[in-house]
């Protein structure tokens, strides 16, 4: 199998390109730390701890060379967060940007949403091209004219000038969390967007910005009964009343907001018991969920634990339909894992746009497709190493142990510094944007 890709196990993936700096030092401002398409592909946003969004367009294609898709480039950069200080609780806020979702477009300009631990804030993306001339009551450089000088009256006209890309805060929805917030998610009925932190999940109106409503509160009256958090929340791609939230536990809670104002009391509850033959030290960190996706049709949803991705039909709460191991020869590493942290670390999960493969990341800079159709899988790299355009990415294979074979990395040199958390697929092409620590690569189907 050279790849996984669009429900087709003959898809190969070949390098187009990568953004960022090359230098081994990097700043922790530049750290990537949310990749998002918009909902036409043509927008793929990035957000990092330094709290700026960076947003690349794609090219129109070549006429010249059909086969080549246009390449992305930057179309705006922006500030959305700056650190802050809360002064009740003598604590820092982080300017990171934890998530960015987009609205779907109803006009020429685009309007995302971007969070960080304690402020979401809505942001229109608008082009101009054209710039007013010829007022009557103020000189081109903006200062007002003295009345007793107009003598004529002028009709403004517009001139052409350099496309230029503003990005401005249309509103800001604030003080609603008193934890860390973990997603953001727009609904179907693009009017109320909901946002989740740990004990807590809220629905806003994207008019509103001075109140929301709460919908989930798992907060016990003794916080020293807490036994788990919320971990990740999406509201379903097409039911507006519908939303899942996911839980430390390895639990995911399906609500219907139909049932009541406050859906503390779930419709459904989807978990998958624990293997006995299985149970350690490690089993509750490791079956924490930290990420829920559904899938593009509504009807599955997907949730990323620590070692596994798992496929879950909505209508059968009992168990997974499928099981996908990302990484299961770390299972005897766990205790090193645990030891540097790296145990903890949150992995996200995409769907492709027809919901017939899946990716999520690894470690070494790999990640892995899951294609569901033809039930294989592949483990790929994203390096500068192979990054000579168009090149199509090998097939990697971790060795566990015995005689290593060639081209096989031992599971002993893996680097878990380098670490994939960051993934996203274009809504209709085998395009896809994978976030190593401070770079951007962005890999598509190779073309015959």
């Amino acid at each position: 199998m050279a790849g996984a890709g669009g429900g087709n196990s003959d898809v190969q993936w070949c390098f187009s390109q990568v953004k960022g700096a090359i230098d081994d030092d990097v700043a922790e401002a530049d750290i990537i730390s949310t990749v998002e398409f918009n909902h036409s592909g043509e927008l793929l946003a990035t957000g990092d701890k330094g709290g700026r969004v960076v947003i690349f367009q794609q090219e129109p294609e070549s006429k010249n060379q059909p086969q080549c898709r246009g390449e992305y480039n930057v179309y705006s950069t922006f500030q959305s967060h700056e650190p802050e200080f809360d002064y009740l609780k003598s604590l820092e806020i982080e300017e990171k940007i934890n998530k960015i979702r987009w609205l779907p477009q109803k006009n020429a300009a685009q309007f995302l949403l971007s969070t960080n631990d304690k402020t979401i804030k809505l942001w229109k993306i608008s082009e101009r091209d054209k710039r007013p001339e010829g007022y009557n009551l103020k000189e081109e450089d903006g200062r007002y004219r003295d009345l007793n000088t107009v003598t004529t009256l002028r009709v403004p006209v517009f001139r052409p000038m350099d496309l230029m890309v503003e990005a401005s805060p249309r509103r800001v929805f604030a003080n609603a969390h008193t934890y860390h917030i973990n997603s953001i998610s727009v609904n179907s009925d693009c009017e109320t967007y909901l946002s989740a932190d740990d004990l807590r999940i809220n629905l806003w109106n994207l008019e509103i910005n001075d109140r929301s409503f709460n919908i989930v509160d798992i907060k016990p009256t003794n916080m020293e009964e807490l036994t788990e958090v919320i971990t990740a929340a999406e509201f379903h791609p097409n039911q507006c009343n519908t939303f899942v939230y996911s839980s430390s536990k390895g639990t995911i809670r399906l609500c219907d907001m139909r049932a009541s104002a406050l859906c503390d009391q779930h419709a459904k509850q989807f978990e998958e018991p624990e293997d006995p033959n299985n149970r350690s030290f490690f089993s509750e960190i490791i079956s924490s969920i930290s990420d829920v996706k559904f899938s593009h049709s509504g009807r599955y949803m997907m949730t990323r634990d620590y070692l596994s991705v798992k496929i879950w039909d909505l209508n059968m709460e009992s168990r997974p339909v499928e099981t996908y191991q990302v990484h299961e020869y770390l299972r005897s590493k766990l205790c090193s894992l645990y030891e540097n942290d790296c145990i903890f670390d949150k992995f996200e999960c995409c769907w492709n746009g027809n919901d017939s493969v899946v990716m999520t990341g690894s470690y070494n800079n790999f990640f892995r497709m899951f294609d569901r159709g033809y039930r294989q899988d592949v483990t790929l790299e994203a390096s500068r190493e192979n990054s000579k355009p168009r090149s199509v990415l090998k097939p990697r294979k971790v060795s566990t142990g015995g005689k290593r074979k060639k081209d096989e990395i031992s599971v002993d040199s893996l680097d878990f510094n380098k670490k994939i958390l960051h993934t996203a697929w274009h809504p209709l092409d085998n395009i896809i944007a994978v976030a190593t620590t401070n770079n951007l690569y962005i890999f598509q189907e190779k073309l015959n």
